[in-house]
This record gives structure tokens, C-alpha cells and sequence, in this order.
């Protein structure tokens, strides 16, 4: 049963118990490669990944720590252009793109609307673009862009978890029915969605509460129209989820956890479910079957298809 704090938990009291920012260059993407995905045709395929350096996201959420490599203020115009630009020169060809800003892609704080234009050519080699919002940015600067870019736009958005009182705790400032209203505006103009779901966010008590509840929000995110799920296990590092942690209302899932609402999501056959593997040693305590998940983990990600389990003597 989900246990919560008496005390108020906002935007004031998220902040106050960060650490420092990473230094970063505001014309320099923090980090970018090109992975291996299952894509929505079907296909393993590379995909490239650009994590651009912008503006702090408005929104403080309770779990985040993406603030870690954001500037203060703005990045002047052009900045973002020529991130993309230095990443693409840098890394080998690819047929998708995802864009990731740590924050809002539409927030025009973050990208200038009037950066556009000049991003778009950038993109043309790819046949899937894929940015990330907060719904509350879901608007004409998302239309105006996907005319700009010549492949098809997927806009990845945070569901998090349908379990009403912990959302409401994460300070994210939205509710399912923003989600499903985004959701609705993409799909009606023919653009994608994908959904961020979070396993065993912070007021889960269990493994099995936390399991439970990410069933339910891939369940929803399938119901509202989305293509793609990605299942995040919460980690720790902002300074928020330590204080909690201390007083017992969050531990990180085990990795068992994460193999279990992979295979449940996947068994669905109802679109795409992905498990993020960033920093996935933190959430296994054995190390004789840790490798040997980690790879079941990622031939799932990839084949979209329960393989056989992993056989170890360690807890369940």
C-alpha cells in the first residue's frame, strides 16, 4: 500500500536539496551516440541519439535529474542548430533521430520556434524524428515543426504512473486526462506518441505495488492511442529521492521487476515496450545473474519477444 509524507512537497522543496550542475556548452550537445532499437516498422534499426544542451525544464519534478546538464538561461539562436549539426558530423549514419532536451523540445524557452527552420535540414536524412514534451507544450509549435521536417515526428511524453495520488506527488503539474487530451491532439494530426512510464516511483512501498502500477499506465498508454511505452526503473542522484529514500518512501526496483512488466508489456502484442537500460547495474544486488539479465533485458528491447529466463539462486 502506497505511503505518503505529511509534509509538502513542491517546487521550492525539490530544489533545495539538489547538488551543481555539470558545466556544459550551450553549442555543444552533453552526450550523443547511435544505439539499436526496434523500430516502429518492424525492424532492429540504428538509431541516432542527440541529448541537447538547453534551459532547466520549468517543471521540477520530484524524480528528475536531467537538470544536471541544463544551463540557467536560454541558449541563444542558433545554439541548437548547431548542436545538431556538430553530432550528426561526428557520428555514422542512421536512418532515426531522437532529439532528447531535457526537458520540453516545444518549450519555446528551451528550442526557439524560430530555430526551426534551420534544424529541419538537418533532419532530412532521417526517416523518424523523435523529441520529447511536457503535454502542457503540445500546440502549434509542435504542428508548425512537423510540417518543417520531412520524416515522420514521434513526441515522447511523460506519463510517469496512472496511480492518481502519486502523480499528483510529482510535482509534474499533470493530470491523465492532459495526457490523453496531447495525446489526442497527435494523433489527429497524424503524429506519434510515446510514453514514459516509471517503475516503482518514490510512495511505492513494494516490488509488487510498483509492478503492479506500471502494468496499469502501459495499459492506459496503449488505451489513449500510444505507439511506444519505455519503462524507466527510478534511480536515485537529484537530492529529493535520497531524502525520501532515507525516510523510507522510495527504494529503486529490483531488476527482476523491470524483466517483469517488459515481458507483461510486450505479451500485449498492443504496440512497442521498451525497457531504458541507463544505469542498470544499480538495480540488481547479484552480481552472478546481473550480465545474464541485462542481456535478456536487451534482446527483448529488441526482438519484442519473452526469451527464456534467467536461472539464478537470488532472491525473486
Amino acid at each position: 500500500m502506497s505511503s505518503f509524507p505529511d509534509f509538502n512537497i513542491d517546487t521550492h522543496w525539490i530544489v533545495s536539496l539538489r547538488g551543481i550542475k555539470n558545466q556544459v556548452d550551450p553549442f555543444r550537445p552533453y552526450a550523443f551516440f547511435v544505439e539499436k532499437e526496434h523500430t516502429s516498422g518492424g525492424y532492429i534499426e540504428e538509431v541516432t541519439t542527440v541529448f541537447l544542451t538547453n534551459r532547466e525544464c520549468p517543471f521540477k519534478c520530484l524524480m528528475c535529474d536531467l537538470w544536471k546538464n541544463t544551463t540557467d538561461e536560454s541558449v541563444p539562436p542558433g545554439a541548437i542548430p548547431t548542436q545538431i549539426e556538430y553530432a550528426l558530423n561526428h557520428l555514422p549514419p542512421a536512418r532515426h533521430i531522437k532529439l532528447y532536451n531535457s526537458g520540453s523540445f516545444f518549450d519555446p524557452q528551451a528550442i526557439p520556434p524560430e530555430d526551426y527552420e534551420k534544424i529541419a535540414p538537418l533532419l532530412e536524412p532521417f526517416e523518424t524524428v523523435i523529441v520529447e514534451s511536457h503535454p502542457t507544450f503540445i500546440n502549434h509549435n509542435t504542428l508548425s515543426f512537423s510540417k518543417l521536417i520531412k520524416g515522420d515526428l514521434q513526441v515522447a511524453l511523460g506519463l510517469e504512473t496512472v496511480h492518481p495520488e502519486v502523480l499528483s506527488r510529482l510535482n509534474k503539474k499533470m493530470t491523465l486526462s492532459d495526457f490523453e487530451q496531447s495525446v489526442n491532439f497527435l494523433s489527429s494530426h497524424g503524429i506519434g506518441a510515446r510514453a514514459f512510464i516509471l517503475l516503482r516511483p518514490p510512495f511505492m512501498t513494494t516490488e509488487e505495488e510498483g509492478i503492479y502500477w506500471a502494468k496499469k499506465s502501459i495499459d492506459f498508454a496503449f488505451r489513449t492511442g500510444i505507439e511506444t511505452c519505455i519503462v524507466i526503473p527510478v534511480r536515485s542522484g537529484n537530492g529529493a529521492m535520497e531524502y525520501l529514500e532515507k525516510q523510507n518512501y522510495c527504494k529503486p526496483p529490483d531488476i527482476q521487476s523491470l524483466e517483469k512488466v517488459l515481458e507483461y508489456g510486450i505479451r500485449l502484442k498492443k504496440g512497442i515496450v521498451l525497457a531504458d537500460l541507463w544505469d542498470i547495474d544499480n538495480f540488481s544486488s547479484c552480481e552472478k545473474c546481473l550480465q545474464p539479465r541485462k542481456e535478456r533485458l536487451n534482446r527483448m528491447n529488441l526482438l519484442q519477444k519473452v526469451v527464456p529466463p534467467v536461472l539464478c539462486s537470488c532472491p525473486t
